[in-house]
Formats: structure tokens, sequence, C-alpha cells
């Protein structure tokens, strides 16, 4: 089909938001700019091209407040869970069993991918770097594989399959049209094989450096001292030196030492960067970025905080064991519904099931804390704290997503206030169309190509903001090469978030990581990089081939 101007302009839309991403600026400019552009071109009326940014946000929300309110109940039950210092007691009975680097090692991807799996890693990288990265640190874990260990596990395997929340595959499935229960099931299997391959690669680069356990590395560590692991020889060994620029000697041996003043940096960029998983005490981030933000409020969980009263620490001890046994039952009857053995839950209702037991839970343990009376308040506070969380952490996709959805014609109509949904053109579909000759029928070349436009749009740092741009290509390349849309959203997904949810991307909340871990910011993105990219290729393949 010949494509018209209003086409041309959507199309020069996504290269100016794929090129702001890559810039790592602020794609939310360009995103209004292009839907006022798309829609004028589409309607030759400039004054329904103004309501369009107006219409097309709301669109945008009305799709997506599913995904805000599930973010706000969630974040309610955590507030509820801290109150009574139960968040500490989820993950403190893991110190005892960190006797050496390995199981430190074991503990930390295991404990940080669980507590992330249900909270995000918002809460989980400050709470975990509290308590057990001392612990981890004393075992002979080096500093800087617990900073891997962890950022692969939360930001990475957890925040990029999303998959009790499911925050991510309803963004995804939604611009692709697809099934989100799908989305998340396809991103879990592939979040799994790109963790196991990164963290197969890290602990070769990690095995030349455990130690036996002594306080003198926790002094060190405390100090400033930070050591690492290195590649141990070969092709490893020279792309690192050439990355890893001055920070290491010519052999690329440690330690490295933080200074005074790279630990202000990381403080600093702490203050003022943050991302979708970013950590207590932060603001949003620069690129304004969506997804995972930090809690400004949230409460030190160190050695200084007053020890609770004995009642609050029963209630901690019940809900610390409450809160994670449901939610795995909750995961158990999921499964057997998948299975027949129950009455399956439909589709789309497992985010709704989780956010009704959070609200419960949170409301249980505002009563069994503050009594019925107080916890009509403390439980309402919890809730506008969601909210307030929520649209900090989510609000900047809406517009986003917005030109997005006006590429597609289920919602251009609204968009547009056309009287007929026939009339709206589907801007998207039709340029992948008009190119389909020149797209090779190749699963794994459209696969490749899903995942680096993932990548691109995870460069600003936010593991969210271009979720709606992958999806919404899936939904349109998938059928056109033969392949599940719920697929390539998916591949989509993991580029977007491995690289802009706190992996690969130093200005996203890998800043946190590498605040609670005491190491260099820049040389811990390098680090993950080769891995990452090894276990994203291999996943990528995986989907190609067999899914």
């Amino acid at each position: 089909m010949a494509l018209t101007a209003a086409h041309w302009v959507y199309l020069g839309g996504i290269l100016l938001i794929l090129g702001t991403m890559s810039a790592r600026k602020n794609v939310l400019v360009p995103a209004l700019l292009a839907t006022v552009a798309t829609a004028w071109a589409m309607t030759g009326d400039p004054i329904v091209a103004v309501q369009a940014i107006f219409n097309a946000t709301l669109t945008a929300a009305a799709e997506l407040f599913n995904i805000f309110l599930i973010i706000a109940m969630v974040t309610a039950l955590l507030g509820a869970l801290r109150a009574m210092h139960a968040d500490q007691r989820m993950v403190t009975p893991f110190q005892k069993v960190m006797r050496g680097g390995w199981s430190a090692w074991a503990v930390l991807i295991v404990v940080t991918f669980g507590v992330s799996l249900f909270f995000w890693p918002t809460p989980a990288v400050p709470l975990i770097g509290a308590i057990l990265v001392p612990a981890a640190i004393r075992a002979g874990l080096p500093a800087m594989g617990a900073a891997m260990a962890i950022a692969v596990a939360g930001q990475g395997m957890a925040l990029s399959s999303d998959y009790v929340m499911q925050v991510a595959p309803g963004l995804s499935a939604t611009a692709a049209g697809a099934d989100p229960e799908r989305v998340a099931d396809v991103a879990l299997v592939l979040a799994i094989i790109t963790g196991i391959t990164a963290l197969a690669i890290m602990g070769l680069m990690l095995a030349r450096h455990m130690r036996t356990p002594s306080d003198v590395y926790l002094e060190e560590w405390e100090a400033g001292v930070v050591t690492g692991p290195r590649p141990s020889a070969g092709l490893f060994q020279r792309l690192r030196r050439r990355f890893a620029g001055a920070g290491t000697t010519g052999d690329g041996a440690e330690p490295l030492i933080v200074t005074e003043q790279t630990e202000e940096r990381v403080a600093v960029g702490a203050a003022v960067g943050g991302s979708p998983t970013g950590a207590s005490g932060a603001a949003p981030p620069p690129s304004g970025g969506s997804g995972d933000v930090p809690d400004r409020d949230e409460k030190p969980t160190g050695k200084n905080t007053p020890p609770p009263d004995p009642r609050t620490e029963r209630l901690a001890r019940l809900f610390a064991v409450a809160v994670p046994v449901t939610f795995g039952l909750m995961i158990i009857y999921l499964v057997l519904g998948e299975a027949g053995v129950v009455p399956p839950v439909e589709s789309g209702s497992a985010a709704a099931l989780v956010g009704g037991l959070a609200i419960v839970l949170a409301v249980l343990a505002c009563v069994a804390l503050d009594g019925p009376r107080a916890a009509l308040t403390s439980v309402g506070e919890h809730v506008t704290d969601g909210l307030v969380f929520a649209f900090r952490a989510m609000g900047i996709v809406l517009p986003i997503a917005g030109f997005f959805f006006l590429g597609n014609s289920d919602f251009a109509g609204d968009i547009l206030g056309l009287p007929d949904d026939s009339q709206a053109p589907s801007l998207l579909v039709d340029i992948v169309m008009s190119a389909q000759h020149l797209i090779p029928s190749n699963p794994v070349v459209v696969s490749f190509g899903v995942l680096i436009v993932g990548l691109l749009g995870g460069l600003d740092g936010s593991g969210f903001s271009g979720l709606p741009m992958t999806g919404s290509l899936s939904g349109a390349l998938g059928p056109a090469v033969g392949i599940d849309p719920a697929t390539l959203a998916a591949v989509g997904q993991m580029g977007s978030i491995w690289a802009g949810g706190g992996v690969l991307v130093a200005w996203s909340s890998l800043l946190v990581v590498a605040g609670v871990t005491r190491v260099p910011v820049i040389e811990l993105a390098r680090r993950c990089f080769l891995p990452v990219m090894a276990g994203l290729v291999v996943s990528t393949l995986v989907a190609a081939t067999f899914f």
C-alpha cells in the first residue's frame, strides 16, 4: 500500500524517540511533539492535533491504570511491613547460611530474586545492602561480586520477568495486542536463561577472588577498599582492558580503591539519578524514565535503628512468614489452575489477585500493629503513599505510550475523536506491511532486531518507557514473519529492562547497587556488560527457535 504523509510523520516520530533515547535524553517532549505532528498529518486539523496530546495520554491511562493500582497496593503492603520491621525479618535468616564466598554469592542471588519478584528492586536493594551484603563480604565474597549478583538477580532477572506483579508484561502485551499471561510466561523463561548465562560467566570471573571468611574483609570494605574479579585470560581479558580504561592496572589486576571523591559521586548520583529500580532517597531519573523509582520516605534499616518492642517483634515474625507463604500459595494455585487441577484464574486476572492479596495483607498488618481504630488512618496513609509512588514510578510512561497507541487502529479513533473507529488507520502495521518485502522472513533476524530496539529503548536509564515501542513493533512484525507477538514482546522486554532497568546502564538504578555495595558504578556496568549481553544473545536464540 502507498504510505501517506501521516505514515511518514509517524515513522519520523519513532526515529526521533529512538535517537533521543540513544542520546540519553528525556523522551517525553519528543513523544508529545510526535503525537501533535502525527495527529495533524492524519486529520489536517491543528485543534484536533493539540487535543490528541490529552486524548492519547488519557487513553493510555485508561488502558494502563490497572498497573498503577497493582503498584500502589503492593507498595502499601510494603509500607505496612516496614512499620513493624517485618521486611527485615524476611531476609535476616539467610545470614546464617553464608559460610563462605560461594554460599554468600548463592544466597544473595536467591534472596534478591525472590524479594524483587514480589516488591520490585526498590525496597530489595537497600534492604539487602543493609542486612546481607556485610555478611557476604565477611564470608569472603568480593564487593564487586556482591554488586553483580544483586544487579543480575534483582534489576535483571526479577524486574525483566516481573512475573508476580506483571507490570512489564502488561505494558508489553497491551501494546502488542497479546495475552499478558503469555508474555509473562515467556519473559520468565527468557529472564532465567539470560540470568543463568550471565551468572555462569560472572562465576568464572569470581573464581580466583573468593576468600576464606574473615572480619578483616568487612573492615576493609567499610573503610572503602574494594576488590573485584578480573577475567581469567584471553578474549575476556583483552576486552576488559579495552573497556575498563584507567580504572585498573595494566594487567587488569585489582584492587580498586574507592576514594572519597568516588564515594561522593556515587552519593550525588543516587541523589539526582534514580531509575526503574532506584534506591531509598533517590529522585526520579533526569531522563524522565519510568518504572520502579525510589521511595523518598524509606527509613534506614541499619544498625542504629531502635529495636522494636516485644509485641511488634512478635508481629514482625508472624508477618515475615505469613506474607511470603501467602504469595507462595497464590503462585501454586495459579500453576495448578494452568494444569487444570483447580479452577483456573481468568487470563489477565493474576495481577488483580496479587493486588487484592496485597491490600488484604496490608489491612491485616495495620490492624494487628495499630489496632482497629488507628488502622483506619494508617491503611489510608499507606494506600495514599502507594498511589503517589505509582504515579511517580509510571506516570512518565503515559504520554509515551499514547504516541504508540496513536499508531494502533484500536485506539486511534478515540484519540482523534473519530465517530467511527473503522476510519482510524493502523499506521505502524501499515508501515511494517509496506516494508515487508525488505524484512527477512527469518525469526532469528526479527527477534534480534526487536532485542536491539529494546536495548536502545533502555539507554535513557528507564526499563519501562521503551516497552510500548517494543510491544507495538512486536504486534506488527510478529504476524508478518510468523512469530508469536507475545514472544517478540518478551524479547523486546528483555532488552529494554536489562539495559535500562539497572544492569547495563550506569546512569540507571545501578547507582543504587553500587552505592550499597561501595563499588564504582562505571566499573560495575563494565563488568556486567559482556556476561549480560551473552545471556541476552542465548535467550533470544532460544525464543526464536523454540517459542
